[in-house]
C-alpha cells in the first residue's frame, strides 16, 4: 500500500484547514498517544478541548471542560467533565449566534447529535465528530489512531514511523511545522514530504467572516464539500 498520510492531534471541532488536510490525504492518523498539550503554566486549555467561534461578531473560545489530568498523560487519557453543562451551553451559543446563518438548520441537524453524543473520553468524542464532519465535506481518507499502530521515536522520527506503519509513502505537512520538523530526515528514511499550503479563504458574508474559526462556522454559512486539490473554503 502507498499513499499520502496526514497526522494531527484529535482537536475539538477544528478549523477548516484541519479538514482541508484530511481532504488531501489518503490516510489520516489521529495523534492520540502523545502527551496532552498544555497551555501556559500547565492549564488544560488547548486546541484538543477548545476552539473559536464567531460570538457577537468576535472570535471567542468555546471549551469542553476536562477532568484534571496529570502532566505527561497522553491525549487518549483525557476525560470530559460532564458535571458542567457545556453541551447545553454550546448548543445555546450556536442557536444565539448562528440562528440567522443560511445553513443553520442543516448544520444543527449534523452537529447536535455530535455535541450530545454521551462519550466521556475526549479523544473518542473528537474523533467521532471529526470523521462525521469530514465525510460531510467530501473527504475519503482512511482514518486510524496512533494508538492502533506500532510506532517509536519522537518528533520527526515518530511521524516517519507512523507514515510507514500506516502503509504510506508520503507525509502531508501542515503550516507551522518549521522549527520542530526535520525535513531532511524524511528523505533519508524514504518518505516523500508534501506541503499542504492551505490559505484560508472567505466564505459567506465577508463582513462576518473571521479566519481560524471552527469548521462549525463554515457549516453554518456554506457547507459545500471542499475541493481535494484546491482546499477551497
Amino acid at each position: 500500500m502507498s499513499g499520502l498520510v496526514a497526522i494531527h492531534q484529535p482537536n475539538f471541532f477544528p478549523w477548516l484547514g484541519y479538514f482541508d488536510k484530511i481532504g488531501r490525504a489518503d490516510i489520516f492518523i489521529f495523534l492520540d498517544k502523545v502527551d496532552y498539550p498544555r497551555a501556559g503554566s500547565g492549564g488544560m486549555g488547548s486546541w484538543v478541548n477548545r476552539v473559536r467561534l464567531n460570538i457577537q461578531g468576535e472570535a471567542r473560545w468555546v471549551t469542553c471542560p476536562l477532568k484534571r489530568l496529570a502532566l505527561g498523560e497522553p491525549i487518549l487519557a483525557a476525560e470530559i467533565d460532564d458535571r458542567q453543562p457545556w453541551r447545553r451551553n454550546l448548543v445555546r451559543t450556536l442557536e444565539t449566534n448562528y440562528r440567522k446563518a443560511p445553513r443553520f438548520d442543516e448544520a444543527m441537524a449534523l452537529l447536535r447529535p455530535l455535541i450530545d453524543e454521551p462519550q466521556s473520553n475526549l479523544a473518542a468524542f473528537n474523533i467521532a465528530a471529526i470523521r462525521t464532519i469530514a465525510t460531510s465535506l467530501g473527504a475519503t481518507a482512511r482514518f486510524v489512531r496512533q494508538s492502533e499502530l506500532p510506532h517509536d521515536g519522537a518528533a520527526t522520527a515518530l511521524l516517519i514511523t507512523l507514515v510507514k506503519a500506516a502503509g504510506g509513502d508520503a507525509y502531508l505537512a501542515g503550516g507551522g511545522a518549521e522549527g520542530y520538523q526535520d525535513d531532511d530526515l524524511f528523505a533519508q528514511r524514504g518518505v516523500r514530504l508534501v506541503a499542504q499550503n492551505y490559505t484560508p479563504r472567505p466564505y459567506g458574508d465577508p463582513e462576518r467572516w473571521r479566519p481560524g474559526l471552527s469548521a462549525i462556522d463554515y457549516l453554518m454559512h456554506d457547507g459545500r464539500p471542499l475541493a481535494k486539490t484546491l482546499g477551497d473554503g
